[in-house]
């Protein structure tokens, strides 16, 4: 026991780059970009660059669109973000993670100059409210109603087909539990959002 009374401790140094508040807010930036922080705000905002290119380089479909997605679960919403890309589809994602957010969000559409998404995509179980108050707030709204309103759940539960059906969803879609036919969801969520 006697040689641990030899040991020095060494002082606690701080490495410079990390201790910076630019180094802290750069990761903070980096995670909400990412969709893994869970800090996030209510709303986040992200580009969909297609990712269909032709011999010249240039995208396929020229129009953008606005894709709101209520979604809890990031590897979901990165999922959806990647099978809109992959199938064309470029514009802006609008990605809200609990219910409560995504029904202040449509009220403010309402009030607001901001225009309706293209297409909602809304998963049914929600934190705070749920995916079929979130449907009917979209039905509801003075703006927005017309919006196509996929609802994307893993449940198969016949009855919260039924229940989204009667909320005013466009579309009940069983999330794929693979890979390749998740990915192909894109092309229905662009016909959906290129309706006019």
């Amino acid at each position: 026991m006697d040689f641990l009374s030899a040991f020095t401790m060494l002082p606690n140094i701080q490495a410079p780059g990390w201790a910076s508040p630019y180094a802290n807010e750069l990761l903070s930036e980096q995670a909400e970009e990412s969709g893994w922080n869970r800090n996030r705000t209510a709303v986040q905002r992200f580009s969909l660059v297609s990712q269909i290119k032709t011999p010249d380089r240039s995208s396929v479909d020229e129009r953008a669109f606005t894709v709101l997605l209520v979604e809890d679960n990031p590897a979901d919403a990165r999922l959806v973000r990647e099978a809109l890309e992959e199938h064309g589809v470029s514009g802006e994602l609008i990605l809200i993670g609990d219910g409560e957010s995504a029904i202040l969000y449509i009220k403010s559409l309402d009030g607001g100059s901001e225009q309706c998404p293209a297409l909602a995509i809304v998963d049914l179980n929600l934190p705070k409210r749920s995916g079929g108050e979130v449907v009917a707030a979209i039905r509801c709204s003075e703006r927005c109603a017309a919006v196509p309103v996929v609802v994307l759940s893993s449940s198969d539960n016949s009855a919260d087909q039924a229940e989204a059906e009667r909320r005013g969803a466009s579309r009940y879609i069983r999330k794929p539990s693979r890979l390749q036919e998740f990915l192909s969801l894109g092309r229905v969520f662009k016909v959906m959002a290129s309706r006019e």
